[in-house]
Parts: structure tokens; C-alpha cells; sequence
């Protein structure tokens, strides 16, 4: 396999495995705890990763909020926010979400071949996008990102992404937060769809810690012979 990031897949979900609701409004699955530690998280990465349907349902801005944490990344040299990816088979992305922001962060969008140009006309300088080719594969888009610089990726979702990451074995370490309530709604989104993982009841997952954060609680698994114990 081609060189690729250490990768960090980090999501929130329900008791009965869903990571929104079936309505357009945001389903809140994490508390103010949580959400400093993801900051943190992200403030110590190069780059995050979300899905078009992410970008377009929940309208992410992907920034590190602490002003000290952005401080220590300028006095580190890095840039004060991580890169922002997305990626897209359809093309169907509205430069008027947060994601393209003038906010000072470089916006990197794969595309599959059959979009990218007109996907670069519409986003018109807002993010550079790549053609990735058709279908779009994530062991491809993980090598261009290291190609790039990007040493330590950060995903954080929606359903389809983590599965392709899943499933291909791209993931050294998944940080997997659950809220204490159940969705159980018809049409709500699940934190996995099917796939054939590398993980079963044959080859179990590694369960490196677990941590309680107010009324969730934080499962990091070692996925991979890379995983970080202290990068939490």
C-alpha cells in the first residue's frame, strides 16, 4: 500500500448505533466535554475529512475553536487551522456552506472525473478540486493527501465515508463517543452502512481505552499496528 496518513476516524452515536436524526435539524449526540477533547483532537491533526452529505446536512465550519490551541499551531509553524477535505461522487455542493468559509484554511474537494470540472467552475476559487477519479477511492485520496503533506488525517464522518475507510483498512485508530439515548427513527442515519470489514467475530477489534466524558463515553480501538496510545 502507498504511503497514507495516520488516520483517525472520530464518531458520535446513539445507544442503537445512529449518528443523526431523520429530520433536517442536527441531532446534538456529544457534550461540552466531548467537544473540547474533539477540539483538541483536531487542533493536533493536518487535515479533516468530512463527506458531501455531511457538509451539506450539518453544515461543519472544521475549525479548532481554542484560541490557544490555534496560537500553538502558528507557533508551531502549522497553519492555525487543519485542511478541509471533502469528497464527492454527484457534484452536489453549495459554496455558501460554512465548509468554504473565508476563514483562512486551505479546502481541498475530491471529485469523481464526471464532475470535477464543472464542480470547479461552480466553487469558482472557493476550494481546489481534485479529480479523483471514477468511482472516487479512499486509498487513493488517503495517498494524494500524504503526497500532499498531510500526515495525521482526521474523519469525521458521515456513514458512507466511514464505511469506505473501514472497509478498505484505512483506519489506525477509531474514537467512537455514545450518547446515553436511542434514535430508532426510520430513515435515520447509521454510523456504518454494510460492507465487508476487516474486523469480525474472527479478528477482534482492539479496545485501547475507555474514558467517561460527563453522560457519553469514549471507545478508542486500535485498528491498525500505527495506533498512538497517547494521541488522545
Amino acid at each position: 500500500m502507498a504511503d497514507r496518513p495516520y488516520t483517525l476516524l472520530s464518531c458520535s452515536m446513539s445507544i442503537d448505533g445512529y449518528i443523526d436524526g431523520a429530520t433536517e435539524s442536527r441531532l446534538l449526540l456529544s457534550n461540552d466535554l466531548d467537544f473540547d477533547r474533539v477540539d483538541d483532537i483536531r487542533a493536533g491533526v493536518d487535515a479533516i475529512l468530512v463527506g458531501a452529505t455531511t457538509v451539506r446536512n450539518d453544515n461543519p465550519r472544521l475549525l479548532v475553536r481554542d484560541h490557544d490551541r490555534r496560537r500553538a499551531r502558528l507557533d508551531r509553524g502549522l497553519p492555525e487551522h487543519p485542511v478541509k477535505v471533502t469528497v464527492t461522487e454527484r457534484g452536489r455542493l453549495d459554496p455558501s456552506r460554512r465548509f468554504f468559509a473565508d476563514d483562512g484554511s486551505r479546502k481541498l474537494v475530491y471529485a469523481s472525473s464526471r464532475v470535477a470540472a464543472t464542480l470547479g467552475e461552480r466553487l469558482g476559487g472557493l476550494g481546489e478540486v481534485v479529480d479523483a477519479g471514477d468511482p472516487v477511492r479512499m486509498a487513493d485520496l488517503s495517498g494524494d493527501l500524504h503526497r500532499r503533506g498531510v500526515r495525521r488525517l482526521m474523519v469525521e464522518g458521515g456513514g458512507a465515508v466511514h464505511t469506505q475507510f473501514l472497509a478498505d483498512d484505512l483506519v489506525d485508530e477509531l474514537q467512537l463517543v455514545v450518547a446515553p439515548f436511542f434514535v430508532g427513527e426510520p430513515g435515520a442515519r447509521r454510523f456504518v452502512g454494510e460492507g465487508h470489514f476487516p474486523w469480525h467475530p474472527g479478528r477482534r477489534a482492539r479496545l485501547a481505552e475507555t474514558r467517561q466524558l460527563g453522560d457519553v463515553v469514549l471507545l478508542r480501538y486500535a485498528l491498525s499496528a500505527r495506533f498512538e496510545p497517547e494521541s488522545a
